[in-house]
C-alpha cells in the first residue's frame, strides 16, 4: 500500500485574525512545547498519543482538542497511524476580545479540559474552517467564530472567578520573565541556578516539574514564538533566526519544523500571500 502524502494546508484570515490548520497524512511527531496562543481542534483521522500538563490520552476520530497559551503538550503516532487534524489557533488578544462580546465581561478565559472525546463542538470548527477557505463574507465567518467559542465557552471554561492558572513559585516566575526578555542572548543553566539562587539540578528539577517543559524547552519555545512574529512582519528566515537568538540557520530551521510542522520559509509564505492578495481575498494559505 502505498503511504498518504502529508499535506499541510494553513491560512491566516485577516478579518478574524487567526491561523486555520489542516494537517493531512501526517506522521510527525511534535516534541514537548507550548504555544502563547489559544487553540481548538480535533482529530479527523488516525490515533495519537497526546501528553499534555503531566497527563496522557490516546485521540482518536472525534476528539476535540483544548490548549491554552503555555499548555506545555506533544503527542506521536500510535502503531504508526498518520494523522488527519484540523485546528484554530488565536491570539490571546483575538480572543480577550471575542470573549468579551460573548459576555460582557472582560477576562482572559481558561480551558479546563485538554481533550473531551467524541465531541459535536468539532462540527463547528468544521463550519468555521469552510468559510475561511472559501473567502466567505466577514459576517459569515464571524458568526461561525463567535458560535464555536459560545460552546466552548459554555462547556469548557472554568467559571470567571475561577479563571487564574494556580501560580508558580516567584523564583520560576522570574526565570520565566528573564528567558522572555532575554531570548535573543546565551543563557546559561549557571547563570540561571544563580539567579535564583539554587543549584543547577535543583533548578532543572524544580523547574521541569512545574512549568511543564525544562528551561531549555521553554527559551526554545519562545524563540519560536518570537521568530514566528518576525515571519509575519516580512523578516527574512536568516534574520529572524539570529534576531530569536538561534545559534544558525539550520539550527532554527529544524527546530521551527519539529514545532510548528513547517519551514520558516513555507510559514512565512501565509503572510506574503496575505499581503499580495487582492480586495477580494482575506488570507493568505500555504499547501506543501
Amino acid at each position: 500500500m502505498l503511504q498518504q502524502q502529508e499535506q499541510r494546508h494553513i491560512y491566516y484570515d485577516n478579518d478574524l485574525h487567526i491561523e486555520a490548520y489542516n494537517l493531512t497524512g501526517i506522521v510527525q511527531k511534535f516534541p514537548n512545547h507550548f504555544h502563547d496562543y489559544f487553540v481548538i481542534g480535533f482529530i479527523e483521522g488516525g490515533n495519537r498519543h497526546l501528553w499534555c500538563k503531566g497527563k496522557e490520552y490516546d485521540l482518536s476520530y472525534g476528539d476535540l482538542f483544548l490548549l491554552n497559551p503555555k499548555d506545555n503538550h506533544c503527542c506521536a503516532p500510535i502503531n504508526g497511524e498518520i494523522l488527519d487534524y484540523r485546528a484554530v489557533n488565536i491570539n490571546k488578544d483575538v480572543m480577550e476580545k471575542a470573549v468579551q462580546d460573548i459576555t460582557g465581561y472582560k477576562f482572559t478565559p481558561y480551558f479546563n479540559q485538554n481533550v473531551v472525546p467524541e465531541c459535536d463542538i468539532t462540527s463547528s470548527i468544521k463550519d468555521l474552517y469552510q468559510t475561511i477557505l472559501e473567502h466567505s463574507p466577514k459576517l459569515e465567518k464571524e458568526e461561525a467564530f463567535y458560535f464555536l467559542l459560545e460552546q466552548i465557552l459554555l462547556d469548557y471554561t472554568s467559571p470567571f472567578q475561577e479563571t487564574e492558572v494556580v501560580q508558580t513559585n516567584c523564583w520560576i516566575k522570574m526565570l520565566c520573565d528573564y528567558m522572555e526578555e532575554h531570548f535573543d542572548q546565551n543563557i546559561t543553566l549557571d547563570e540561571l541556578a544563580l539567579k535564583a539562587n539554587l543549584s543547577k539540578y535543583h533548578l532543572l528539577r524544580s523547574f521541569t516539574k512545574q512549568v511543564g517543559v525544562s528551561p531549555y524547552r521553554y527559551l526554545q519555545s519562545i524563540r519560536i514564538e518570537k521568530a514566528k512574529k518576525l515571519l509575519e512582519h516580512g523578516t527574512s528566515p536568516i534574520e529572524a533566526a539570529s534576531k530569536a537568538g538561534f545559534a544558525d540557520q539550520s539550527h532554527f530551521t529544524n527546530y521551527f519544523k519539529e514545532f510548528i510542522g513547517l519551514t520558516p520559509k513555507q510559514y512565512q509564505k501565509i503572510f506574503i500571500n496575505t499581503n499580495s492578495t487582492d480586495s477580494e481575498n482575506n488570507g493568505g494559505i500555504v499547501e506543501c
